[in-house]
């Protein structure tokens, strides 16, 4: 091999030879999608091609997958793939032969028990705890935020959600099946002799000063227990309310209202569309030493630094309502509701925010109007919805577009019809489309980023509420005031080429 005055590596592919122990330390997609070849494996330290020779994230993320110090020799890309095509056999991609030893587990409950002790020693054997790490630890590095293990009759199916989509990974051998959900039951102190109720747990992943929690879920089925892990990676989320996706005018009017010494902000959206997000950012926002931050959540996703956060215990009937009762004895300014869900809720939060505190929380509706109408249907009264509530935001989370292999194309005209556009505005828009490469792991997509309805609640929106205006009424006049649309929002950041038509479509299909 030779470099040039750069450093960049200049070969032959006749001129490397494979190293088993380095390959079987990168799954292949995953050395595809980053662009990485694993070249040796020598004194704990791992040498691999690679493009990008300065990128601390993805050198970080190796030492995390590998356990191993990292070296990277600057390559041409072209190269790099066409290595990793020529010299991964197919043990190397298999998930049971991809080690990864140096992760560090640790459960948050301990148990003890001559039983459980006697059926751990059955599953914690090499190769078994070799595949549950190794499942686990390339999911944090594609940046998947669920793995989903589900059991059929002939096997064990894997997928993992990416960028809000179910994706399917290699099956684990229905034989394996048993073994694989005890060792994550062990890790996550549960039952593993119960089998036939759902069962909840949590465990912690250690790495390269990286802290992972996870949640795990177990159901009964048909033909075993289904296992969901819902991996909380603090790295990955964004509390700079810039890279939300705000338009200038919506980010303005969102940071006016949350600096606000009182009244109530509420934002609404679906399971999954990343309404906790949102408030974990207002209050990263606004949080100083001078201010008294509580939150109430169930559960806790994330712990944010200088805030205080509670969790719902419902066996002991610490519910949103009772912690919201504690909550005004601590002298709070801010406080957070993870959902409002009941009127007794409700009640409390607006007297809150009508007695000098700031409170946020959210709702499960369609859109910003709704919220409104939800909350009178609770039985809160006019008077007082209009008078607490100072701002509703709805929200969606769209696939973005990969830029590495980002084209222009044209989509169908069914799909053009359906964004109902009108013909000039069709002309002026040019259309983007990932169509797939290792980076995005030929989904053609890489990352979310959220779509916004926001609505203020202003003098005339208050007159609406105190007459019970329906939803529809409200919307309009949000509309006259200002106000875009999910749909709207959506579009927009189609024509910049952030996401695509069909993107907006899924996401917005139901609510125009």
């Amino acid at each position: 091999m030779k470099r040039d005055p750069k450093g960049i590596i200049y070969a032959s592919l006749d001129e490397i030879q494979a190293d088993e122990a380095a390959l079987s330390l990168i799954p292949k997609e995953l050395a595809q999608r980053l662009k990485v070849f694993p070249l040796s494996l020598k004194e704990g330290k791992l040498r691999l091609l690679c493009p990008r020779s300065h990128d601390l994230n993805l050198i970080n993320d190796l030492r995390f997958l590998s356990g191993k110090w990292i070296e990277i020799i600057p390559s041409e890309p072209f190269f790099v793939l066409s290595a990793i095509e020529r010299f991964y056999s197919e043990t190397a991609t298999q998930i049971e032969t991809s080690p990864k030893e140096d992760l560090t587990f640790k459960s948050f409950i301990k148990n003890n028990g001559l039983e459980i002790k006697r059926l751990r020693q059955e599953v914690e054997k090499t190769p078994i705890v070799k595949l549950v790490n190794n499942l686990i630890s390339r999911a944090i590095v594609m940046g998947a935020s669920d793995i989903h293990l589900e059991p059929f009759d002939k096997e064990f199916k894997v997928r993992y959600r990416l960028d809000g989509m179910l994706t399917e990974m290699e099956p684990i051998t229905v034989e394996k099946k048993a073994a694989v959900v005890s060792r994550i039951k062990i890790m996550a102190e549960l039952d593993i002799a119960e089998r036939r109720r759902p069962q909840d747990g949590r465990i912690r992943v250690e790495g390269e000063n990286r802290v992972i929690d996870i949640r795990v879920s177990t159901l009964p089925t048909d033909f075993g227990e289904k296992v969901v892990l819902r991996i909380l990676d603090k790295t990955q989320l964004k509390l700079d309310l810039e890279n939300l996706g705000f338009d200038q005018r919506s980010l303005h009017l969102f940071r006016e209202k949350i600096k606000l010494p009182y009244g109530m902000i509420l934002v609404t959206g679906p399971t999954g569309s990343g309404k906790t997000t949102t408030l974990y950012a207002a209050l990263n926002h606004i949080k100083n030493p001078m201010i008294n931050i509580l939150t109430i959540e169930d559960p806790i996703e994330y712990t944010l630094e200088g805030i205080n956060q509670s969790q719902v215990k419902s066996e002991i009937s610490f519910t949103f309502a009772n912690a919201l009762r504690s909550f005004l004895r601590q002298d709070p300014n801010v406080i957070m509701v993870g959902e409002i869900r009941d009127y007794e809720t409700v009640e409390i939060a607006i007297r809150a925010s009508l007695t000098g505190h700031l409170v946020l929380s959210t709702l499960h509706t369609n859109d910003a109007p709704t919220a409104v109408t939800r909350l009178l249907d609770m039985g809160a009264e006019p008077f007082l919805v209009s008078s607490s509530v100072t701002l509703v935001l709805a929200q969606r989370l769209v696939r973005k577009i990969c830029l590495k292999c980002r084209e222009a194309y044209q989509p169908s005209e069914f799909i053009v019809e359906k964004l109902c556009l009108s013909s000039e505005e069709i002309k002026d828009i040019v259309f983007y489309k990932g169509f797939g490469c290792p980076f995005c792991n030929q989904t053609g997509h890489a990352g979310r980023i959220a779509v916004f309805e926001i609505m203020p609640v202003t003098p005339k929106i208050a007159e609406m509420i105190d007459r019970k205006a329906n939803s529809s009424e409200i919307k309009k006049e949000a509309r006259v005031e200002g106000m875009l649309t999910l749909r709207e929002d959506a579009i927009n950041k189609m024509k910049k080429g952030i996401t695509t038509a069909e993107e907006v479509l899924r996401e917005t299909s139901e609510i125009g």
